[in-house]
């Protein structure tokens, strides 16, 4: 509910919230008037931070999205400044319940007949982009694949670091020529893809990863089922799997991995190993060859329309800040059930940033096995945090503090607005492939890499990333598109902002326009119409959760 006499200055999230979150710096003593009733700032508070609304004795809970997000450390008075100083996060316990969860689905009626246009494969499944894929095995063939990516992208038309290189050669002229380097500028020219051999391939694209071997077997069979998901991933059309030979993670693994995932795979699928290999240059060689050809055969395949329903999204929230749950993440959220409401899928992940929400989430569960496992999931995880001397609780990084998300019941409560209002129609541990249509709970850490690593393995073909500060994350298989909060941010970092929320804290637009604005660019995306900056900077981000704590 925001207040619209004159310049709108603060908002409230929910009725039953005992907190008001500024949308522009105000002053000490300034007087605030919200719903009738007037507040005099006890302290400066900045935009995006937060102040209380009501006089509060030591101990008393806080209340924001309607949640409980924390208790006060010592007598507070109204209209004072909410600080990590003055409240610890705080979140109610929960577990099942038999509920009767109603859900109104927002009308999609003016979407029924529309499509997208991907790339259907065998299976069924359609993709938003078309890439071929290199998978090592193990860390060991790391640098055989940066070898041949440096081949292929820059004589197939894929890299970004042509204005990089020049630059690069223009400083070493002025140095070889006695002049000031300083007088050298670089010419930030937009990234295009317009020199591309193969004009049906968006990509080829690289797995690097530290695993494979030297952990446990454990690790091993995690990263196999990753990679594995990685090739069956709707959005890759052919794949070039390099091994060493001796490492834990055996080819064959691999293999039994992916038919267990689909027994009927059939995309291109070539093997080379490197201790049967006459040498790394022939190795290198034939899997260069061998790949070009490859290349010539998915270039074979077009886009064609498909319907909104095949469209599977996952929302992800990072470098987040005091506005991410009044804006960006709202209106993610109502483009998520709008898909869901179309007969999509949405993926929501990120578990140690549903800590306060999860009983809500729970009683939106379709079934008594999804709350349960999710439960579990839960449970398991922040205790493994809590045995390190950890937990959710510790989630919020510096630069949430410093933007306004002072606990993490706090930063939850808004991350999970993403996700939006939707049943929850199934949860999957991490690496398990998305079925049904609807919202699902995906296990991941909160780390951005990590998530969006597990969403793109879960089935994800399109990520819409909010960022309150600016993350530069991407994904090898998933175009992400970057939603920011708030103007300044849009405006600083265009160069990775696709799309701006701040018209939602302006007044200019509801968070209803602002969802299906959103679902608009990513029909464009999914068709190939518009190319998300992440892609277009080759942001190729892929890190394996070892199933260790990681927040």
């Amino acid at each position: 509910m925001l207040e619209n006499e004159g310049k709108r200055l603060v908002v409230k999230m929910h009725p039953k919230d005992n907190v008001l979150v500024a949308l522009t710096d105000l002053a000490k003593d300034e007087n605030v008037v919200f719903e009738n009733e007037t507040y005099v700032l006890q302290d400066e508070i900045k935009a995006k931070h937060k102040f209380y609304t009501t006089d509060l004795k030591k101990g008393d809970e806080v209340i924001m999205y309607g949640v409980l997000v924390g208790k006060v450390q010592n007598d507070i008075a109204k209209g004072s400044l909410m600080t990590t100083s003055n409240l610890k996060h705080a979140a109610e316990p929960y577990g099942y319940r038999d509920v009767d969860f109603a859900w109104q689905a927002p009308d999609v009626s003016k979407y029924k007949d529309r499509t997208f246009k991907g790339y259907k494969r065998n299976d069924g499944r359609v993709g938003t982009a078309n890439y071929w894929l290199f998978i090592p095995t193990v860390f060991c063939e790391n640098r055989n694949l940066d070898v041949i990516k440096e081949a292929l992208h820059n004589e197939l038309g894929y890299s970004v670091s042509d204005k990089y290189t020049q630059y690069t050669h223009q400083l070493l002229e002025a140095y070889q020529n006695g002049e000031d380097i300083d007088s050298v500028d670089m010419q930030l020219a937009p990234t295009t893809s317009t020199n591309r051999v193969f004009k049906n391939v968006d990509g080829i694209k690289f797995l690097n990863h530290q695993g494979g071997c030297g952990g446990t077997r454990q690790d091993s069979a995690t990263l196999s089922s990753l990679l594995a998901s990685y090739a069956n991933h709707p959005n890759v059309g052919g794949i070039t799997l390099l091994s060493l030979g001796c490492q834990h993670l055996q080819v064959q693994d691999f293999m039994n991995d992916l038919r267990k995932q689909n027994p009927s795979f059939d995309k291109p699928l070539l093997v080379f190993e490197q201790q049967q290999s006459d040498s790394e240059e022939q190795l290198i060689a034939d899997a260069i060859k061998k790949t070009f050809e490859g290349l010539i055969e998915i270039n074979k395949q077009e886009r064609t329309p498909a319907p909104l329903s095949e469209l599977c999204i996952g929302v992800k929230c990072g470098g987040s800040d005091g506005f991410s749950g009044v804006s960006a993440n709202p209106a993610v959220g109502y483009t998520a059930d709008l898909l869901v409401a179309l007969g999509g899928k949405v993926l929501l992940a990120e578990f140690p940033e549903l800590c306060g929400v999860e009983q809500n989430l729970i009683d939106r569960c379709v079934t008594e096995e999804s709350a349960k496992k999710f439960i579990d999931l839960m449970q398991s995880y922040d205790a493994l945090a809590h045995k390190v001397g950890s937990g959710f609780h510790m989630n919020p990084s510096p630069g949430n503090i410093k933007d306004g998300l002072i606990t993490d019941a706090i930063k939850s409560a808004g991350a999970a607005k993403k996700g939006g209002t939707a049943p929850v129609v199934d949860v999957l541990d991490y690496t398990e492939i998305v079925s049904k249509p609807g919202l699902n709970l995906v296990c991941t850490p909160g780390n951005d890499v990590e998530a969006t690593t597990g969403k793109a393995a879960s089935g994800a073909t399109l990520i819409l990333f909010t960022t309150g500060l600016g993350t530069p994350t991407g994904n090898p298989v998933c175009p992400v598109i970057k939603v920011a909060t708030n103007s300044v941010l849009a405006k600083k970092m265009s160069d990775i902002i696709d799309i701006d929320c701040g018209p939602v804290i302006s007044g200019e637009k509801t968070i209803e326009e602002m969802g299906e604005d959103i679902l608009e660019y990513c029909i464009k995306a999914a068709s190939g119409e518009i190319i998300p900056k992440a892609v277009l900077l080759n942001q190729d981000d892929f890190i394996p959760w070892k199933r260790g704590v990681s927040l």
